[in-house]
């Protein structure tokens, strides 16, 4: 519970990767809030089903408006709001369960469309609130419960998928790393079209994978996370490409294509082309 919602009854495990999250999407807000000098309502937050759709009920502090979605489906949810009300920052929160498994079917026409949205999504590779099943990101031959035999799928490749499907911003951090994180999503919410923020998030009680993350310095183990270079182009779809196939977690912006139109300035190109028309001509026009 939190103070906002002391009655509401969920429960994030102590030393979720979700806090993390949580810290660095609410300084995003904030310095967005003073750079745009909007107020906080002028965000609304999507949440999916599954841990990280409780990011919705634990922020605290001003309070921007929150949607709680069903399973897989924040994607259609945030172009409804969007194209409702254009004006409106909307930033969606969900997992690797949500986003990549039932919801990857949004992804692609969102790309296609570059819907001017912000997605960030918690990766902790198992659906977590379910009791840790296999989820995409999953490592193959993981044990888990709903595959206690290994999992038999190769593991899905979140940052690849979102460059091959077009997505025009894309970046990846670790939720432990809260102030690179915090002025990722407010890039990320600065850019003019469809951008996902694609965190690691690991889950203490299913899948703690914190350890492997960061590796061990004293011990010459070099962890999975490591910074994107600096002069790393991320304009350049090829050099995103190769970044991602060293491996690991490249923590900073993948890829970002600035030239794009948004999703919105097509739909007010299209306006411009209409005409209002008069009800009593409407009606007329099914005159015989």
């Amino acid at each position: 519970m939190s103070d906002k919602n002391p009655e509401y009854d969920f429960k994030w495990c102590p030393g979720c990767g979700d806090f993390g999250v949580r810290r660095a999407l609410e300084g995003a807000f904030k310095q967005r809030m003073i750079d745009t000098e909007q107020p906080m309502e002028n965000n609304v937050v999507i949440a999916g089903i599954g841990c990280s759709g409780n990011m919705v009920h634990l922020l605290e502090g001003p309070q921007p408006y929150g949607f709680h979605g069903i399973h897989g489906r924040t994607l259609p949810i945030a172009m409804g709001v969007k194209m409702g009300r254009p004006d409106l920052n909307v930033v969606i929160v969900a997992g690797d369960g949500d986003f990549l498994s039932i919801g990857q079917e949004h992804i692609a026409p969102q790309a296609a469309r570059n819907l001017n949205v912000t997605a960030v999504i918690m990766d902790n590779a198992v659906y977590g609130l379910t009791k840790g099943q296999s989820s995409p990101t999953t490592k193959m031959a993981t044990v888990t419960s709903s595959t206690p035999f290994g999992k038999p799928e190769d593991p899905l490749n979140p940052l690849k998928l979102y460059l091959t499907l077009g997505v025009s911003y894309v970046a990846s951090s670790v939720s432990t790393r809260v102030k690179d994180l915090t002025a990722t999503i407010n890039e990320a919410m600065d850019h003019d079209g469809f951008s996902i923020v694609h965190v690691q998030s690991p889950c203490t009680t299913y899948n703690n994978t914190f350890a492997e993350l960061k590796g061990n310095p004293k011990e010459g183990i070099p962890g999975l996370a490591w910074d994107v270079p600096e002069d790393h182009d991320p304009s350049d779809l090829d050099a995103a490409f190769d970044l991602v196939d060293e491996g690991g977690v490249p923590v900073g912006v993948v890829y970002r294509d600035k030239e794009r139109s948004s999703f919105q300035a097509r739909i007010d190109e299209i306006n411009t082309k209409s005409y209002d028309r008069r009800l009593d001509k409407m009606i007329d026009s099914y005159s015989i």
